[in-house]
């Protein structure tokens, strides 16, 4: 470590502001910093790259590289070293700069005889506007001293930068603007629904207007203060009343982990100590770990860091005496436009006023995303820009049912989607008088239309729709929102206040169906090339058996005196239904030596989802009480298609005669066999494959609540007979998809799809 470096960002901060403070043109003043600073960590270079209204950086000054490049050389946002830096919004060091792959060569500058790189990006407002480096002609290892003293180095500049004070507003440089015309933002749907309001941006919240400090001592105090305050704030939310229990609960649990996690406290405890305001010391505490998570392939981690931002949020408002969104001028529709965000946001926000969420980032498996969903508020995420596509205000129409947003919409958009809106409430309010209808076709066949769930909120749906009960409760959600394993006391309460909302209705627990794309924070994970086809559901519990026995454990203690129906995910062969039933069965003996009670009935099934288990139905079904087939992963493996890849998901269509007959042969043998048998994938949410699906043989549907009302519209006017022997015919000639077929047969028959 050098000397420069030991006395470092103090030494450094110290005659930085006083250089900000000189009455100097911002010209001279920017040319004295880039001295001061190569002066300071010896380096034979500093350069300053500021990014153009075209996207381009540019050479803005230089202490080292020849001055006639100064104004000349450019980069786009990706090339060179320069340029993998302001992409990437990270520093990058080495000590062999001609070595790296993204070196690139611009002999305008003289910079080839330099070895040494260290770079870090300047960001203003959320967003990256210049690159911040130092060069040597040696080979230098840059320590994690220098890289900390160019980084708040670089904290300074982007205030001075943004104020006026280092450069002319003139040559501010900002990422282009959104224009003010109507623009279609693609994304993906993270909670369903459609809304429109005015945008309120989250991304100005993480804001430093002073960085350098001017009493260590007291922005101590005042960071002590603020962290106690956040503390307090997230336990009060956990007393509201509606946080009493369930996913809500839990999921604002595992945030208030975060606040009072040690190392996060440490590290901003230490930025003040090197020379930083409390708001400053946060803001790069939240910027580290950021650059820390983007490097890791890990979703649920990925997807913590939206809770990382809440908090670092709340700490910088509290210390700039702000109160955040609580209390801002806030339209009556409210879109909250934001990179990413926490659960607690959601709850900061009058119920009435929040009417959709666009995110830049977001996963499906997000806290944000879980209280979201249950909070019934559209949710679209992957909005690639969106920060600065949309400008404060903004008209907004969010389409949670397909992953859009539409930014400024012009007026025959507008009054298009309110027409739209007006025909969706007018369907939902013709729809919702069928409720308490029995589900009966035109020829007398009763179908059960049953509703998939995972939350204990979703529960209120039953009540709702009208639906015959919970044909799939997903029980992963209730691990995936914890920090750490539920216990089987907690398990059991949860499972029990499922039953106790589903009343006289079944409910069909699933048991923990995990890996793949949905992970848990507490189980150790190795990296697999295709983790839909490796170790996931069923696999996991036969071989954590601990856990498995837990969940049994569990669901039996919470069906006492009630019916429990479970059932094992991914099972590929017989033997492993069997070895899922035996662990049953050993919790079973074991509550009846404990003389613990039981249920008064237990049926134990089987997700029919891998396309080898189809060809064992002869020996499978004598040994099960129902089956279920998962349609979206039956699908996917049938068709050898990853159904999360836009490229290749809409290639193969259900309604083609190779899945229906296998769909049907499923009914036959089940049918044959007098087992109990339902679909609940989203074909059963779709009217058109619903009605498929009735024809072939289904008389059990489960899918999501919004959908059973218009499927029971459907099949209140559906004669099976008729479908049954179209599909025979249909099937016998055709080798593409039936879907125009059956469309053009539901339109003659006049069915409601």
């Amino acid at each position: 470590m050098t000397a420069g470096a030991l006395s470092g960002p103090r030494l450094l901060l110290r005659r930085f502001r006083e250089i900000m403070r000189s009455a100097d043109a911002p010209e001279a003043r920017l040319t004295q910093v880039v001295r001061l600073i190569a002066a300071t960590m010896v380096a034979e270079v500093c350069s300053v790259y500021l990014m153009r209204a075209d996207g381009d950086l540019e050479l803005f000054e230089t202490e080292g590289l020849r001055r006639e490049a100064i104004g000349k050389t450019r980069l786009a946002a990706g090339r060179g070293m320069v340029g993998h830096v302001a992409e990437r919004g990270t520093a990058l060091r080495t000590r062999d700069a001609q070595g790296h792959p993204a070196f690139e060569y611009r002999p305008e500058t003289g910079e080839e005889r330099y070895s040494s790189f260290l770079g870090v990006p300047i960001q203003h407002a959320g967003r990256v506007v210049g690159v911040l480096v130092v060069q040597n002609v040696r080979a230098r290892d840059y320590t994690d001293d220098e890289l900390e003293a160019l980084e708040t180095v670089a904290m300074g500049f982007a205030e001075m930068i943004g104020s006026g004070i280092l450069v002319t507003p003139e040559a501010l440089a900002e990422t282009v603007r959104a224009s003010s015309r109507p623009t279609r933002i693609a994304g993906r749907s993270l909670a369903e629904g459609v809304a429109v309001g005015r945008a309120v941006l989250q991304a100005p919240r993480i804001q430093v207007t002073h960085t350098i400090a001017d009493d260590i001592g007291e922005e101590s105090d005042r960071l002590e203060a603020a962290i106690t305050d956040v503390q307090s704030q997230i336990d009060e939310m956990l007393a509201q009343p509606a946080l009493a229990s369930g996913e809500s609960r839990a999921v604002m649990e595992a945030f208030r982990m975060f606040a009072h996690d040690p190392g996060w406290q440490r590290r901003m405890r230490e930025g003040v100590q090197s020379g930083l305001t409390a708001e400053a010391a946060v803001k790069r505490a939240y910027d580290q770990t950021r650059a820390r998570f983007r490097e890791i392939a890990d979703p649920y981690l990925r997807a913590r860091l939206a809770d990382m931002e809440d908090l670092a949020n709340r700490l910088i408002n509290r210390l700039s005496a702000g109160v955040g969104f609580v209390g801002r001028d806030l339209p009556d529709e409210v879109v909250l436009v934001a990179r990413d965000m926490g659960p607690a946001e959601l709850l900061d926000f009058d119920q009435s006023r929040l009417k959709a969420v666009v995110l830049e980032e977001g996963a499906v498996g997000s806290h944000m995303s879980i209280v979201a969903r249950a909070l019934d508020i559209p949710v679209v995420g992957g909005c690639e820009g969106a920060i600065d596509r949309i400008d404060q205000g903004d008209l907004i129409i969010v389409d949670g049912e397909h992953g859009q947003a539409f930014v400024r919409p012009d007026a025959d958009v507008l009054e298009a989607f309110r027409d739209l809106q007006a025909v969706r409430q007018q369907v939902r309010d013709r729809q919702s008088k069928l409720r308490d209808m029995p589900a009966i076709t035109r020829d007398g066949v009763t179908i059960e239309l049953l509703c998939n769930a995972g939350l204990l909120l979703d529960m209120r749906h039953l009540e709702e729709t009208g639906a015959d009960g919970v044909g799939l409760f997903r029980t992963e959600l209730h691990f995936m929102v914890r920090s750490r394993l539920p216990r089987v006391q907690e398990q059991t309460r949860y499972y029990s206040n499922i039953l106790d909302a589903a009343g006289h209705r079944p409910v069909v627990f699933r048991t923990l169906d995990v890996g793949g794309d949905k992970l848990l924070p507490y189980m150790k994970r190795e990296p697999e090339e295709n983790p839909a086809l490796g170790w996931r559901a069923v696999r996991i519990s036969l071989d954590h058996a601990g856990l498995f026995r837990m969940q049994l454990r569990a669901l039996l203690a919470a069906s006492t005196g009630r019916e429990l129906n479970v059932m094992f995910p991914m099972v590929a062969d017989v033997a492993e239904f069997k070895a899922a039933r035996g662990l049953l069965q050993r919790e079973i003996d074991w509550a009846t030596r404990q003389g613990r009670p039981l249920p008064d009935r237990i049926r134990v099934g089987v997700m029919l989802e891998v396309p080898a288990l189809v060809w064992r139905l002869p020996a499978l079904l004598p040994l099960v009480d129902f089956v279920s087939v998962g349609s979206n992963d039956l699908m996917q493996f049938m068709y050898a298609v990853d159904r999360g890849s836009p490229r290749v998901s809409g290639r193969y269509d259900p309604l083609s005669p190779a899945f229906l007959s296998t769909l049907r042969r499923i009914c036959r043998q089940c049918t044959a066999n007098s087992t109990d048998f339902t679909l609940c994938g989203e074909m059963a949410s779709s009217p058109l494959d619903a009605m498929v699906l009735i024809g072939l043989g289904f008389r059990r549907l489960s899918m999501r609540p919004k959908a059973i009302g218009a499927v029971k519209e459907m099949l209140l006017s559906l004669d099976v007979g008729a479908l049954s022997a179209e599909i025979d015919r249909l099937m016998e000639f055709n080798d593409s998809s039936l879907r125009p077929a059956f469309e053009a047969w539901a339109g003659e028959h006049g069915v409601a799809i």
